[in-house]
């Protein structure tokens, strides 16, 4: 299966249902850190968990509806990167990430996220990427605007985490933005 090299050591490639192992030591090395925003720590509690969470991924993948992508660094799996709806017709997807607090601050959700975010708007002709965020999550924020994403919303109180109702920030950019962008980028490394 393809690597895609993020550097420093780090690789992205799809996290599969045989990576079930893997997964929960990863959410095990970071659960309290990763489960603060999201629910995943939740769902993959046990192997069968993180078996079942992985198949769910493969049938969304399989019906072109989603897929999961790990972030391995130095061999190890420390997070991942997600699309968690894909509607190919209607050109518009939501991305997503965990990553354990050992990896967090060198800037693998970015670069991953880049590669992904080209691909599904160069070779897979999304219009929109949506990147929902706890508004008390600034490091994800903060990578929704290192990807040029800007911020167009805000939910109150729409989402029950662990007993507590919290607010979540929608971000997005638009294939034309990221297109400028990218080139921008590329005509100043000239």
């Amino acid at each position: 299966m393809y690597a895609t090299s993020l550097g420093d050591g780090a690789e992205l490639k799809p996290l599969e249902v045989w990576h079930a192992a893997e997964l929960l030591a990863n959410i095990d090395r970071g659960r309290e850190f990763i489960g603060r925003h999201v629910g995943l720590p939740d769902v993959v509690s046990d192997l069968a968990g993180a078996h079942a969470w992985l198949k769910s991924y493969a049938d969304k993948r399989s019906a072109d509806a989603g897929s999961v992508h790990g972030i391995w660094l130095d061999g190890t799996l420390v997070g991942g990167l997600l699309f968690r709806v894909w509607d190919t017709p209607g050109g518009v997807c939501e991305a997503g990430c965990w990553l354990e607090p050992a990896a967090a601050g060198r800037g693998l959700v970015t670069r991953g996220m880049r590669v992904l975010l080209d691909w599904a708007f160069e070779e897979r002709g999304m219009h929109r990427v949506e990147w929902y965020v706890s508004a008390a999550n600034e490091p994800s924020i903060a990578v929704a605007r290192r990807l040029g994403m800007t911020r167009e919303g805000l939910f109150r109180e729409n989402y029950l985490h662990r007993g507590v109702r919290t607010s979540t920030e929608i971000w997005a950019v638009l294939a034309p933005e990221w297109r400028a962008a990218r080139a921008g980028t590329a005509h100043g490394d000239h």
